[in-house]
């Protein structure tokens, strides 16, 4: 290609055969040019030496070029604070916005401080993306304060009918559905949930709304001394599950609300002489890499953490430039492992899941996830 001058985005527009102003979203990544258009774009651009120049660029737009995520602390048995669910979900955030040509600002938030105050009026990025959170009911005013102050913000969480703001999640219901139904299939009928079932807590609520249904589609009525409230750490998991076991009720499986938990509870059955599977079969939930190399290995409901990062940007971006926008659920995938009683050596079952309702997929010990 032979471009007179300095090339432009109408030479661009001109040899990709595309508007100036597709040119335009494509160099910036935006999600409404889809991905061929965008390849033809960058690949003539790249051939006429093309550089965007983002500072000008920022200023006709009034935009930073920048989004922020804020990482909330959780208890941690280190000194990262940062719930591991959340580590290969804040790759898959970083891969996406560097394909959509926007840098990525990371900021870790103490729950306590006046995070939601920091961004107002200033021009640090153009959007949040928020992951964790404490009690809901705490984090919900902060959120309404966002909404009031035009913020353009997007969560991961659970998606509530009257939420302020935009939330991207899991089909939590549908886990924990998918994870009893399972246990039930596998003859297990004293089971037992560690997690907060509570509004503070609405993921782990809907988790356990999902168990109880599967519960009374088996005539069964969840019983309350097999449930024990748990925050996601490991030294919560073992004390609940020392709770339900200390009320003496007769338990041969578990659902936790995270795999944090059900990592817990494992090694508390081990202090009672209890076997997994054998005695008490367990599921955990978000399917973290340590799951596969507990012992024995730990089934999970997986969420799609690399989707999750995709829509989260992409969702935000959206906000960003003033176009419709949904909040969407993710659906789940229960991986079985040996801590619910699989065979050594099994079938697997297609990896990928398009629709509800949750597939189970089964994974043979060590394989990665």
């Amino acid at each position: 290609m032979v471009v007179k001058g300095k090339p432009n985005s109408l030479d661009i527009a001109h040899l990709a055969g595309v508007s100036q102003a597709t040119v335009s979203r494509a160099l910036r990544g935006h999600p409404s040019v889809n991905r061929a258009t965008r390849d033809r774009v960058l690949e003539v651009a790249r051939q006429l030496n093309y550089k965007v120049d983002k500072n000008a660029s920022n200023l006709r737009t009034q935009q930073s070029g920048t989004l922020a995520l804020l990482l909330f602390e959780d208890p941690t048995v280190d000194d990262s604070n940062i719930n591991p669910f959340f580590h290969s979900m804040l790759g898959s955030i970083t891969r996406v916005c560097a394909q959509r040509g926007y840098d990525l600002l990371v900021s870790f938030q103490q729950l306590s401080r006046d995070w939601h105050a920091d961004y107002e009026d200033c021009h640090k990025a153009d959007g949040l993306i928020l992951l964790g959170y404490g009690d809901y009911r705490d984090y919900r005013g902060r959120l309404e304060a966002l909404v009031a102050q035009g913020t353009h913000f997007v969560r991961w969480g659970a998606v509530l009918a009257d939420q302020p703001g935009l939330s991207i999640g899991c089909d939590n219901h549908a886990g924990g559905l998918a994870a009893a139904r399972h246990l039930l299939a596998l003859g297990r009928r004293r089971i037992g949930f560690l997690g907060h079932a509570s509004q503070g807590a609405p993921e782990f609520l809907e988790r356990y709304q999902g168990y109880a249904a599967a519960l009374r589609e088996a005539a069964l009525t969840p019983d309350p001394l097999l449930q024990a409230d748990a925050i996601s750490t490991e030294q919560a998991g073992r004390e609940a599950a020392e709770l339900v076991l200390e009320r003496g009720a007769r338990l041969d499986a578990l659902i936790c609300a995270s795999d944090l938990i059900a990592i817990g509870a494992m090694r508390a059955l081990r202090a009672r002489g209890l076997r997994v599977p054998e005695d008490v079969a367990i599921v955990g939930y978000d399917d973290i890499p340590m799951a596969q190399f507990t012992n024995p290995a730990l089934s999970s409901v997986q969420q799609d953490t690399r989707r999750a990062g995709e829509l989260l940007v992409d969702t935000l971006l959206k906000l960003v430039h003033g176009e419709p926008t949904q909040p969407l659920k993710l659906a789940p995938q229960l991986i079985v492992r040996q801590s619910c009683g699989m065979p050594l050596q099994p079938t697997r079952s297609p990896a990928t899941v398009t629709a509800l309702p949750t597939r189970v997929r089964r994974a043979s010990r060590g394989a990665r996830h």
